[in-house]
């Protein structure tokens, strides 16, 4: 069973990442889809297929449930569980779908690792997180993305600004894995995150949980 990972977090929850070497009939055998869902899925185009009903099979999975919970969208277009006090995040990159689930607001993100990050990243660092740049940029860049992406779900309100709303601490990637700080600051709303990362070969994964701080 290509279940990558599985593993809980501090304090409470839990993130799984699966590798996707299935086709679209083996997970469209094992989903039952709303309504909705269904006509979501034929909007999507080619492989993100895949990548989308195995980061909905795999929250399945996790949840431990023999009938799948229904999942559904609020007016914000976040994503939540049917009948679960758990906040849920997903992502999916190429062959790999990641999930998490707290009861503290979580997000997060997996992606493959590509050189373009370079080109793009002047679209969601600011000077401070530039200057903070090691000799592994690639990666820190993808840290930086990942961070923010996670927090954007985080936050789940939509119309954040990544360069303006969203600040990551600055800090030095020393390893392949770790921790680090993030801030949503936007009009009278301000909320601290805890964020970790790991990498997996060629993907990178981050993933954020609110902190009690908002100060």
């Amino acid at each position: 069973m290509p279940l990558l990972v599985q593993k809980n977090i501090s304090p409470v929850g839990e993130f799984g990442i699966w590798h996707i070497t299935e086709s679209r009939a083996y997970f469209l055998d094992r989903i039952d889809m709303t309504e909705s869902e269904k006509e979501h899925y034929k909007t999507i185009k080619g492989n993100l297929q895949i990548e989308w009903l195995a980061s909905r099979y795999l929250l399945h999975k996790m949840s431990g449930r023999k009938i799948r919970g229904r999942l559904y969208k609020d007016e914000y277009g976040k994503p939540h569980l049917e009948d679960s006090k758990y906040h849920i995040s997903m992502s999916h990159s190429k062959d790999m779908a990641a999930v998490i689930a707290s009861p503290i607001i979580c997000g997060i993100d997996i992606q493959l690792i590509v050189p373009k990050i370079e080109r793009i990243s002047p679209k969601f660092m600011n000077a401070a997180e530039f200057e903070s740049l090691d000799k592994n940029q690639i990666l820190h860049m993808h840290l930086y993305w990942g961070a923010k992406e996670c927090l954007y779900k985080s936050y789940g309100k939509r119309k954040l600004d990544f360069k303006k709303h969203i600040l990551i601490e600055p800090f030095t990637l020393l390893d392949e894995s770790g921790t680090f700080e993030g801030w949503v600051i936007k009009d009278d709303f301000k909320q601290k995150y805890h964020l970790h990362f790991k990498r997996y070969e060629e993907y990178i994964l981050v993933y954020s949980t609110q902190s009690e701080d908002h100060a």
